[in-house]
């Protein structure tokens, strides 16, 4: 604790920021001057749970935040001249001292527990897609009309500097950034990192490219389909395992076809028998579902390949003297959903694929968006939900998704869930009022 507050002195912090994640994965904060960190690293900083969404109800509301001091920043949109703000990425925990159940952070911490048993450790490396829209008067239009790895003009070019340059503060080494296929749309890519960190990455990442976007007057919006008729938003999440007793990654076999070990192929099985389950945490809105239909890129079937980008999980080439870089893609988790919770399930999901030693069915390397319904059911290849209300239909019958979340977090997170389905179904689109006012 002592280095900690150390390094605030010598950075001439004014106030620090203890950040936390709601059920949503929406970035939430309780701001301390920096007098008040010696105790809050000591003892916890209090809040009041029922104001959280799907947290703790009136009668149980205190909880306690406690930082995690290998989350410390500087917020540089916060820092001028002599008012400086540091940020830590705190677990919660209630007045026992036990952690907080609901507490996305603790959900994906219990599950890496699990896995660290079998002597693995869990790393990913998420591609995370977003819209940047100009504000006018009829709302808002795509910041530009460029397309797939064009040359972003010199604004955009300008604002995706900017994003690396910031997300540099939160010691995240973004290792590509490009334009999407959709106007107005751009990629970041960030290092490899074990899931944890990474899931921290992805909550400073959002909070970081709006604040940079809002710096240009401009909006950065993480909605999967913010527009009709052009490709959605989708966060393509690379995975693999790393044996901590060998120290080498467990998905890599040099005598297999595909340099796939047999736990990497229980894990693909794993993620494939349960992504049904799982669907209403990766894709977690009524909008995520507008994205995942034939045509835009979005995977729609259940199957695996490694050139066949229409697949859910895809194989990806590595140079052959980086075999630490063998990988499996899960290509259908969008940018909405919380990280926390979507790296548990996924990772609770591969793992249940080894400890049951499944087998995957065969890769499928043609164009799936080419078959018809009957081909599709003789090579018995299922779908994935259609909407918010059929994916929490298989999360709710679910055991895989009760035990990883508990019986708390499950209950809570299936009622929000259906409360949102509820809101949009009774809403009257603009697309029902074109085709049926004058029937």
């Amino acid at each position: 604790m002592e280095n900690i507050i150390k390094q605030l002195k010598e950075d001439k912090i004014s106030f620090v920021n203890l950040q936390f994640a709601d059920i949503l994965g929406t970035l939430k904060e309780v701001t301390i001057p920096v007098s008040k960190v010696e105790d809050s690293l000591r003892y916890g900083t209090w809040f009041d749970g029922s104001s959280i969404e799907g947290f703790a109800r009136i009668h149980e509301s205190d909880l306690y935040l406690k930082p995690d001091i290998s989350t410390y920043a500087i917020i540089p949109w916060l820092s001028n001249g002599e008012e400086r703000t540091a940020r830590f990425i705190c677990d919660i925990f209630k007045p026992d001292g036990n952690p907080f159940e609901a507490d996305p952070r603790y959900i994906l911490k219990k599950t890496l527990k699990e896995l660290e048993n079998f002597g693995y450790q869990y790393n990913l490396g998420p591609e995370v897609e977003f819209f940047l829209f100009i504000k006018d008067s009829n709302g808002h239009k795509p910041l530009d009309n460029r397309g797939y790895f064009d040359l972003a003009g010199e604004f955009a070019q300008q604002i995706m500097r900017d994003i690396t340059k910031t997300l540099e503060y939160f010691n995240i080494d973004v290792e590509a950034t490009h334009h999407e296929v959709a106007t107005g749309q751009f990629e970041v890519d960030f290092r490899y990192g074990d899931a944890l960190t990474t899931a921290d990455r992805v909550l400073t990442l959002r909070s970081a490219v709006k604040a940079v976007a809002q710096r240009y007057n401009l909006i950065a919006s993480f909605m999967p389909k913010p527009i009709l008729g052009i490709n959605g938003s989708g966060m393509h999440v690379h995975q693999s395992l790393f044996d901590i007793k060998a120290k080498r990654n467990a998905f890599y076999d040099v005598n297999d076809r595909y340099n796939l070990s047999e736990i990497a192929y229980n894990f693909i099985a794993g993620q494939l028998k349960h992504v049904k389950e799982i669907s209403a945490v990766l894709c977690p809105t009524v909008n995520s579902y507008k994205r995942l239909v034939v045509g835009y890129e979005a995977p729609v079937y259940i199957s695996w390949a490694r050139v066949n980008r229409s697949a859910l999980i895809r194989i990806p080439k590595w140079f052959e003297d980086k075999k630490e870089s063998a990988r499996i893609e899960l290509r259908c988790p969008d940018p909405s959903a919380n990280p926390y919770l979507a790296f548990a399930l996924m990772l609770a999901s591969g793992l249940d694929g080894i400890k049951s030693k499944l087998t995957p069915p065969e890769p499928i390397e043609e164009d799936l968006y080419h078959f018809d319904d009957l081909r599709l059911k003789e090579m018995n290849i299922d779908t994935l939900p259609s909407s918010l209300f059929e994916a929490v239909q298989f999360f709710k019958q679910s055991e895989l998704c009760k035990n990883t979340f508990g019986d708390v977090l499950f209950r809570r997170f299936v009622r929000i869930k259906e409360r949102e389905w509820n809101e949009f179904k009774i809403q009257v689109t603009e697309w029902e009022v074109d085709n049926y006012l004058d029937i």
